[in-house]
């Protein structure tokens, strides 16, 4: 896999979400982010203990943000492969996610 789409980045994190990388890293300094194939919760890319979850062989690492590998299952790579990753942050209700996605594609 290359690890750029046209020339950028295969992932990308706005401000906003480098700022929450970092608070979360201080509390959790090995963190991992890995966006399913699913649906619903799994439909985001989600962030976990680096020791809680286990990359599989049918996990594609698209590249690092704010110096966090960011995972992606091989079918939602395949779907998405050219296309580029922008993991963004916002505050929500406390019950809410913090963050979303943004797809774009580099072609």
């Amino acid at each position: 896999m290359e690890p750029t789409v046209n020339g950028e980045a295969r992932v990308l994190a706005t401000d906003a979400a480098l700022d929450l990388i970092a608070e979360i890293k201080r509390d959790h300094p090995e963190i991992l982010f890995h966006q399913s194939g699913g649906c619903c919760d799994g439909s985001s890319p989600m962030c976990y203990p680096a020791n809680e979850f286990m990359i599989g062989d049918s996990d594609v690492k698209l590249g690092e943000i704010g110096g966090v590998p960011v995972y992606i299952s091989a079918s939602q790579f395949e779907a998405w492969k050219h296309t580029q990753l922008i993991i963004d942050a916002y505050r929500a209700a406390a019950a809410c996610s913090r963050s979303t996605t943004a797809a774009r594609s580099a072609s």
